[in-house]
């Protein structure tokens, strides 16, 4: 498998989950503004959308949207214990979380990027992402992981998507439990190996 990334975008998620999983993969990194990879590809050509992630399987099928590619990637390997096993409550109850992150987190941080965003929009978004950031944190209030005591695709995910918090000015700090959250996620080796692979942290 080949995983097209760009570092620290919402691609770190499907990374993680493939050093997680144990498996063997390639990759490749994607500058978003060029649309070009690192060996000089036309990404257009491979995500017809140009954005990542995307991930070429072994028979050349590619998979795109990352809530999809996580899931398939936990389906392979169900001995981790990445997603509950499909047709269970648990599983449904995975999938809200991953929905709920894209659209109401995921989402909400593009204009907070967008350089072209008007402040007073910017401000409403960041009002509206707060009050979501809060609803997360008393969900997660008494447990280590969003779906209890097994650490799965979602969680991967949120991490994700926190760890753009600096970087638009919001202070994950007013809420203590998502970032002892935070925190505990950074800590596994393989999202350490992840951030380190993407530049993000530096190798010890």
């Amino acid at each position: 498998m080949k995983l097209y990334y760009s570092p620290g975008a919402c691609s770190l998620s499907p990374h993680i989950i493939l050093n997680e999983g144990g498996f063997n993969f390639d990759k490749e990194a994607v500058d978003l503004a060029s649309k070009k990879t690192a060996t000089g590809t036309n990404y257009n050509a491979v995500n017809i959308n140009g954005y990542v992630p995307a991930l070429v399987l072994d028979d050349g099928t590619i998979l795109t949207e990352g809530p999809a590619i996580i899931q398939y990637l936990a389906d392979r390997v169900p001995e981790k214990k990445l997603a509950p096993p499909a047709g269970t409550i648990e599983r449904y109850q995975l999938m809200q979380w991953l929905n709920f992150i894209s659209t109401e987190l995921h989402k909400g941080f593009s204009p907070l990027f967008n350089p072209q965003a008007p402040a007073e929009w910017k401000t409403l978004v960041t009002a509206q992402l707060g009050r979501r950031l809060k609803t997360v944190s008393q969900q997660l209030e008494g447990r280590d992981w969003l779906l209890g005591k097994d650490f799965t695709v979602a969680d991967a995910y949120l991490f994700t998507v926190l760890g753009w918090c600096p970087y638009v000015g919001i202070e994950l700090e007013q809420w203590p439990v998502l970032k002892a959250y935070h925190s505990r996620v950074s800590m596994r080796p393989a999202v350490q190996a992840s951030l380190k692979e993407e530049g993000l942290i530096q190798s010890s």
